[in-house]
């Protein structure tokens, strides 16, 4: 896989932009779902990861094919979403026609990938929950557990991907997780 991606990112590198479209084919919903984990809002993560590829494609050429593709793409879904954290922009209206004199909307692009509605309420709540636990923790700390534990990331990956020492990397999930645990314990305390 990772071979075939960066053949791809050399028909980029020479001008063939139809071949990125199999870049974002194949990373799209990885990226969503992971902007989705940082974010907590399914809006602002299809912003994010729209402004993602758009940098991806610019900053192509700043790839180089000795590194693994995967960390590079999370690395600018990453800061950017950091980034769009820092800023809170305003959100795009979904309802809106994408063009003028269109009647397609942004929410008509989103797909509905649940079974059925059972599935899809019991699926919600539980990401719900833990999106609100990931929420309350610091952004150093959400982004590595939510590339180590939903992304499932490697030490080494979350480390290319973040720029940073592996033994940071460490000392974050060690530390998300333990303020994680105390969210849930206290909110399960709370509950009772």
């Amino acid at each position: 896989m990772e071979n075939e991606i960066n053949q791809i990112v050399k028909q980029v590198k020479k001008g063939n932009k139809d071949a990125f479209g199999i870049i974002i084919d194949t990373y799209e919903k990885r990226i969503y779902q992971h902007c989705y984990r940082l974010l907590g809002s399914f809006h602002e993560a299809e912003e994010v990861t729209q402004e993602a590829f758009v940098k991806a494609y610019t900053k192509i050429h700043t790839f180089k094919n000795k590194q693994s593709f995967a960390p590079w793409i999370y690395r600018i879904a990453t800061n950017t979403a950091v980034d769009w954290m820092r800023k809170k922009k305003p959100l795009y209206i979904l309802d809106q026609p994408m063009a003028v004199g269109e009647n397609i909307t942004y929410l008509d692009h989103i797909e509905n990938t649940s079974e059925t509605p059972q599935e899809t309420v019991e699926q919600k709540e539980n990401q719900d929950e833990m999106q609100q636990y990931l929420l309350q923790l610091p952004s150093k700390y959400r982004v590595v557990l939510v590339l180590r534990y939903m992304d499932e990331f490697s030490l080494k990956e979350i480390s290319e991907t973040l720029d940073l020492p592996t033994g940071t990397i460490k000392t974050h999930l060690h530390r998300g997780r333990e303020a994680l645990r105390k969210l849930m314990h206290g909110q399960s305390k709370g509950g009772q």
